[in-house]
C-alpha cells in the first residue's frame, strides 16, 4: 500500500492505494502549529478506525505548498511509519516538461495533477481547474508539457476576505446557486462569489483556448474540493475529484517506490 499526501494551505488531503485503487481518502485541518507526533497520530488512527493495515504501508508520497509543515509532517512519517516521503519537488521524476520562466515556482500540487491528468488523458491538450483555497488553471499540452496558466482567489477565500475588510458583510456557506439575483445580504454574497467565479473561469477558458489551443479543442477538468458546486454549470468536461492522489501515485510508479 502507498500512504499519498497532499499539504495544502486549508487542508491535508491524503489517500492509500492499494493494488492502483484508491481504497481510501482523509482531510486534516493544515496548521503550522502542527507536530510530527499530532500528524503521526492522527495518520495512525484513522487508517486504523477504516480497518486498514499501518504495517502494510510501503511508501509515502508527499507535495507540499506548507513550507513551515514539511519538517512535521517528514518527521511523522519517520517516527509513526519507520519510512522517509518523497517529496515531490525539483530533481524528482514525473514525466512533465514545465515550459515557464521560472519552474521552481510551479506549486507541487498542480505538477500532482498535471501528471495525472496527462496519464488519464493521454496526447490530449488540457485545461484544469482546481477548486481549492486558490482557484488554478493549468495549461498543458498534449506533448505533456505545463505551460502555465492563472491564479486566481477562491471561493472561501475571496468569501473571507470580504468579512475580513468589510464592516457589516458576513461570512457565508459557500454553495451552489440557482439565481444570480440574491434577495438578503447572505444570498447577495453567495450569488457574487458563484456567479463570479463561474464567469471568470469560463472568461479565462475561452481566452485561454484562443492563445494557446486555437488548432485543437482541449479536454477541460475540475477537480478541487469546491469543484462539485460546478458539477451542473457544464464548466467541465469530466470531474476528478481526486485527481492530485492519482498524481501523486503516478509520482511514486516513475520513481521505482511501486
Amino acid at each position: 500500500m502507498i500512504l499519498c499526501l497532499d499539504l495544502g494551505n486549508s487542508h491535508l488531503f491524503g489517500g492509500v492505494f492499494d493494488n492502483k485503487e484508491l481504497i481510501f481518502r482523509f482531510r486534516y485541518p493544515t496548521s503550522a502549529t502542527n507536530t510530527s507526533d499530532q500528524l503521526g497520530l492522527f495518520f495512525k488512527q484513522v487508517l486504523r478506525e477504516n480497518h486498514i493495515d499501518t504495517n502494510a504501508i510501503k511508501a509515502i508520497v508527499l507535495c507540499s505548498v506548507v513550507p513551515a509543515m514539511d519538517y512535521s509532517i517528514t518527521s511523522a512519517c519517520i517516527k509513526y511509519f519507520s519510512i522517509a516521503p518523497l517529496h515531490l519537488k525539483a530533481g524528482i521524476k514525473t514525466g512533465v516538461k514545465l515550459l515557464v520562466k521560472n519552474p521552481l515556482e510551479v506549486g507541487a500540487d498542480r505538477i500532482a495533477t498535471t501528471v495525472a491528468a496527462t496519464h488519464q488523458f493521454p496526447n490530449r491538450n488540457i485545461l484544469l481547474v482546481d477548486f481549492g483555497t486558490a482557484t488554478t488553471v493549468s495549461v498543458i499540452s498534449k506533448e505533456c508539457a505545463f505551460l502555465g496558466g492563472t491564479i486566481m482567489p477562491g471561493l472561501k477565500t475571496a468569501g473571507n476576505a470580504l468579512c475580513q475588510h468589510t464592516n457589516q458583510l458576513p461570512n457565508v456557506d459557500i454553495i451552489q446557486m440557482d439565481k444570480a439575483l440574491g434577495k438578503c445580504t447572505q444570498t447577495n454574497i453567495q450569488s457574487g462569489l458563484y456567479f463570479g467565479q463561474l464567469g471568470a473561469i469560463k472568461e479565462i477558458i475561452t481566452r485561454i483556448t484562443e492563445e494557446a489551443f486555437s488548432d485543437s479543442e482541449p479536454v477541460t477538468l475540475g477537480t478541487g474540493g469546491f469543484a462539485y458546486l460546478f458539477k451542473e454549470a457544464r464548466l467541465f468536461d469530466v470531474l476528478l475529484p481526486d485527481l492530485v492522489l492519482h498524481g501523486l501515485y503516478q509520482v511514486a510508479c516513475k520513481n521505482g517506490l511501486i
